[in-house]
Parts: structure tokens; C-alpha cells; sequence
């Protein structure tokens, strides 16, 4: 009978980490945003955005390293499953959220 390893779970790395939290720290600011999860799974690490922390996540920051090439590693999901962005860089995923910085200001 084949063995197989226990994966390594997926994290984000310092750099992806800190491009997301200065994201969520201008939509926390503005008021939009207020509590955040983030989960570390054998296929993939994903960052949750929350109004409220008994809300289900407004949107989903996914890094899947099995689709790097073929989709990409990142994409942004919405609450209702639906991916806004996907790509192979993490900034140009989070660009989605710039059309929202400029409702803001």
C-alpha cells in the first residue's frame, strides 16, 4: 500500500503578507472593513475579509501554488464564491480593490 506524506500546509509569505495587510489597513481605516481570518490549508493559504466577525467573508485572498501556471496563484473571491481576479503577481490581484479606494476619497 503507497504512503503518502503529510502536505505542508500553504502560507503567505512576508512580502504577500505585507502587501495585504497595508490593503486592509486602508479599508479598516475608511470604516469598511473590520475583522479578518487567515487560514493555512494543504492546498492553499487564504486570507478572509470580514464587515462584521460574525459575517461570512466579504471577500477571500487565495494563494493556490498547484494553479500557478495554469490561472495563476492568486485570486480575490467575493461572499458568494464568485472570483473577481486572478493572476500569477499578488499586487496586480489586489488592484481589484483600487476602483474601491477611489469610491472612497
Amino acid at each position: 500500500m503507497f504512503m503518502q506524506k503529510n502536505a505542508e500546509p500553504v502560507y503567505f509569505t512576508r512580502q504577500e503578507m505585507d502587501k495585504i495587510l497595508g490593503l486592509y489597513g486602508f479599508f479598516v481605516a475608511s470604516g469598511d472593513w473590520k475583522d479578518y481570518a487567515i487560514d493555512s490549508l494543504p492546498d492553499m493559504a487564504v486570507f478572509s475579509v470580514f464587515r462584521r466577525a460574525s459575517e461570512a467573508p466579504l471577500y477571500r485572498i487565495e494563494k493556490q501554488p498547484k494553479l500557478a501556471r495554469k490561472q495563476g496563484a492568486y485570486c480575490v473571491v467575493n461572499a458568494s464564491g464568485q472570483v473577481l481576479r486572478r493572476g500569477q503577481e499578488l499586487s496586480a490581484v489586489l488592484k481589484i480593490f483600487d476602483r474601491q479606494k477611489l469610491k472612497l476619497a
